[in-house]
């Protein structure tokens, strides 16, 4: 799995706790100034996954408020970007003379060389929040400096759009860290360049600001969420996918064939691993196999056989008999 480290704050005495989350923040994202209305029994549930030289934190807290001081930066400075997501609760920013207020899957930018104060806030019966946040060094970064201080308190929808591209990208990554090996972090560290710069340049409304690489590259991630959204649509043609994305057919292939693939290969092996997944699901047990095939793009039953048994090594049926027989011997 990804290196990952864990923080629950239920694990110490409450006298503790607060104490213990300053530093790790302090640690995770530059040093900064706490307090918390809730700080004499604080509680939190935080975790931060290493990819290369970036950190994703997903967190789940008692509102916060930290502020990142003059002081603290001359004392020390990261020179990195904070990207914050808060997934629910709002963020309130304030810097200089201005205020921003940052609903749920609302992007925004932070800067650990400049001074700015930001709360945490809860919305919910429970008075938690939950949020995400992404450090990035700012070398990495192919956008000039100067534009990237242009987004400084600049809101960005991370629903729809290649925000929503990147929201799903990172919840994917905190949602199944166990499935990466280590040696993953600096590819995933590539791709997340890749879509913030696009996303940056998007907001900008500077296409110009993104590198020509990290464009191919970001292209290639929306045609295959695209591909992944579609899956069950009986017309998920390589025509109807570069009509979609205004790319002719060719241009299509080449993305593909760069990573050594081909768009026919991307769409048959995610639409067998759906109709798998179904297979092993007990809840799923009554519906016939042919169904399930149909459902994910295959209406030949002879045609679905040969090809799951080519991908996974056992016929379908067979498959299905494991895979609930061993869940159940799990349930017992």
């Amino acid at each position: 799995m990804l290196k990952e480290t864990v923080f629950r704050s239920e694990e110490l005495p409450a006298a503790d706790r607060f104490e213990v989350w300053r530093e790790l923040i302090g640690h995770t994202h530059a040093p900064v100034e706490v307090a918390s209305e809730f700080s004499a029994e604080y509680d939190a549930h935080y975790r931060v996954l290493e990819l290369g030289a970036i950190r994703v934190w997903p967190v789940t807290c008692h509102p916060l408020q930290f502020q990142r001081t003059a002081k603290l930066i001359r004392q020390s400075d990261p020179e990195q970007y904070h990207l914050a997501l808060p997934l629910s609760g709002v963020n309130r920013m304030s810097w200089d003379d201005q205020k921003s207020e940052f609903n749920s899957y609302e992007l925004h930018l932070c800067d650990s060389s400049r001074i700015f104060e930001l709360n945490m806030n809860a919305v919910n019966d429970h008075g938690y929040f939950a949020g995400m946040g992404v450090d990035v060094p700012k070398a990495l970064m192919p956008l000039s400096a100067d534009r990237m201080d242009r987004l400084f308190g600049q809101g960005i929808s991370g629903r729809a759009g290649i925000g929503g591209l990147m929201t799903q990208f990172l919840l994917q990554i905190v949602e199944n860290s166990a499935s990466y090996e280590p040696s993953d972090g600096p590819r995933l560290e590539t791709v997340l360049i890749d879509l913030l710069a696009a996303v940056f340049a998007r907001a900008l409304d500077d296409d110009s600001a993104c590198p020509p690489e990290s464009h191919q590259r970001t292209l290639t991630l929306r045609i295959k969420a695209f591909i992944q959204q579609h899956l069950n649509d009986p017309q998920l043609t390589p025509r109807n996918i570069a009509a979609a994305h205004h790319i002719s057919v060719s241009y299509l292939h080449r993305l593909f064939q760069q990573e050594g693939g081909t768009v026919a290969g991307r769409v048959r092996h995610q639409r067998l691993e759906r109709a798998r997944r179904d297979l092993a699901d007990p809840a799923q047990r009554a519906i016939p196999i042919h169904a399930i095939a149909a459902r994910w793009g295959f209406p030949r039953a002879a045609d679905f056989s040969r090809a799951f048994r080519t991908a996974y090594g056992v016929p379908p049926r067979d498959y299905r008999h494991h895979a609930v027989r061993t869940a159940g011997r799990v349930n017992q």
